[in-house]
């Protein structure tokens, strides 16, 4: 029987990890939704679209070949793009990208397609209300600001990306508020989720009590 697993949360908050974490653990396919919209940022990138031209970055979205890998691998256009789609470039177009109506309707579509008729866990911003707003199972994961900004350092450190402290707060600071903001996609809390703040929890710990809920049904 398939079922989705759908988190949401801000930039940093451990979804990621904890999909992953839970793909391994349950043998679950792991839709990285925010991936697909990173694809698109480097497509524009490489084709030098200008970020304020949506017709031509709705058109790039209408045509992404886009595979996703048990080992979090993200290939587009049968190359690995996994680093690629990490850099300081994509994103800092990715948020403005992501919030074309179009861009998102096609992306949807495509996010969709990738789950169907499989176990799977998918992570992002709009996840519960939008994309999968009939999942099994909803969850809101969330920690502070400076414990993402932590997190996000470290992980940017480990693929050699070369950004301060100063300016990845700068950068999330500025993506939570346009994830909260957007006309559609925003990043919402509902009743329907069930809400855990990861600050001070480990990984293991997170997921443990999400499979707790799967097995309590």
């Amino acid at each position: 029987m398939s079922y989705v697993i759908a988190i949401d949360g801000p930039s940093g908050s451990g979804k990621g990890t904890v999909a992953k974490a839970l793909q391994e653990k349950l043998g679950l396919i792991n839709i990285d939704t925010g991936a697909t919209y990173r694809c698109l940022a480097l497509k524009v990138l490489e084709n030098s679209v200008d970020i304020n031209n949506e017709e031509e970055i709705i058109k790039l979205s209408e045509n992404l070949n886009i595979k996703m890998d048990n080992e979090g691998h993200v290939y587009l256009d049968d190359e690995d793009v996994s680093l690629k789609i990490r850099s300081k470039e994509v994103t800092s177009i990715v948020s403005p990208i992501s919030s074309i109506v179009k861009v998102r309707e096609n992306l949807v579509k495509l996010q969709r397609e990738l789950a169907k008729g499989n176990k799977v866990v998918v992570e992002g911003r709009d996840i519960t209300t939008v994309v999968f707003p009939n999942a099994e199972y909803k969850i809101y994961l969330d920690a502070t600001l400076e414990e993402r900004v932590k997190r996000r350092v470290k992980q940017n450190k480990e693929l050699n990306i070369d950004m301060t402290y100063d300016e990845v707060y700068e950068s999330m600071s500025k993506r939570d508020y346009n994830d909260m903001h957007k006309e559609v996609g925003a990043l919402k809390r509902t009743e329907d989720q069930v809400y855990i703040d990861s600050t001070n929890m480990s990984i293991d710990e997170v997921v443990n009590k999400i499979i707790s809920l799967i097995e309590e049904v």
